[in-house]
């Protein structure tokens, strides 16, 4: 039986796909856009099954890191990846002193772990054997995949959006093919349709983050070595603040904005804060005597 998160991301990718369908009846203006909307929609999400590895890597320009050039990590990261249950994934080395790590591909069979070089020299060993299980879990339980369509969706209702904003210079097209269509319908696909979508990645991305974390914990046995990294890699982005496309920050441990003005109310992570605040929780559920039975 699907868990309440596998139905509520569900809901939130139907979401997203719908709104892709909405905008495409809206520029057609007829029921053809609404098969054209169908077929775009899955084209995007096929293409990111294929392709969201890849994309994401050349993203932050993350690097094979062959075994001789890391042994410990490499032992690491085999050794959690049996604890979990999942094959070895490919190990990638992002060139940048901002500490993070990130998980990709589609499935467990095809999987990849980038760190940054900053993440290999904060970090001590049981703080990075918390973060690499819990993109461990991502793999695990497919949020690489989720996360990557999510992206796509969004990204391409964004990318309408924006044609959108340059035709609205001359007015919309009706469904008679007149000019001076309703100028809700516009401000709905020119600016809410796009704001609608990024908060439903941000959702998909805060659901599978608390997930993450969970599963850290429990292949690790060590919830409170995730939550003493968590604090270092939140001050450290805030100082050092992750480049590369923002499409991609979900897949991010933490957030690579700064998290400072206007971009607080965009992060595409949980506050930080209350991961910690539930992690330390369950170390403290650890360490307390467990009832004698009888």
């Amino acid at each position: 039986m699907l868990g309440i998160n596998q139905v509520k991301t569900a809901a939130l990718l139907g979401l997203l796909s719908g709104l892709i369908v909405l905008v495409s009846y809206y520029l057609a203006g007829n029921e053809q856009g609404l098969y054209l909307g169908l077929l775009f929609a899955a084209f995007t999400t096929l293409g990111s099954w294929f392709y969201s590895d890849k994309a994401a890597l050349a993203a932050y320009q993350a690097q094979p890191l062959a075994r001789e050039q890391a042994p410990d990590l490499y032992d690491t990261i085999a050794r959690l990846s049996d604890r979990a249950g999942i094959p070895m994934p490919t190990v990638f080395l992002v060139p940048t002193e901002t500490p993070n790590a990130f998980a990709t591909g589609r499935d467990p069979q095809h999987a990849a772990v980038a760190v940054t070089e900053g993440i290999l020299e904060l970090l001590s060993q049981e703080e990075l054997e918390g973060v690499l299980a819990h993109e461990l879990t991502h793999v695990k339980n497919r949020d690489t995949l989720t996360q990557a369509v999510a992206g796509t969706l969004g990204g391409a209702i964004t990318f309408v959006g924006r044609i959108l904003t340059f035709g609205a210079l001359y007015g919309p097209v009706t469904r008679n093919n007149r000019q001076g269509g309703n100028p809700l319908g516009v401000l709905f696909l020119i600016v809410l349709a796009p704001l609608s979508a990024a908060l439903i990645q941000m959702a998909i991305s805060r659901t599978r983050e608390y997930a993450a974390d969970a599963g850290s914990a429990e292949i690790t046995g060590n919830p409170g070595a995730l939550a003493s990294a968590l604090t270092k890699l939140e001050e450290m982005g805030r100082q050092l603040p992750m480049n590369g496309n923002p499409a991609f920050s979900p897949l991010l441990i933490v957030n690579p904005l700064s998290g400072e003005g206007l971009q607080s109310l965009f992060r595409t992570h949980p506050p930080t804060e209350d991961r910690i605040r539930r992690l330390l929780e369950m170390a403290q559920q650890k360490q307390q005597p467990q009832p004698a039975t009888a």
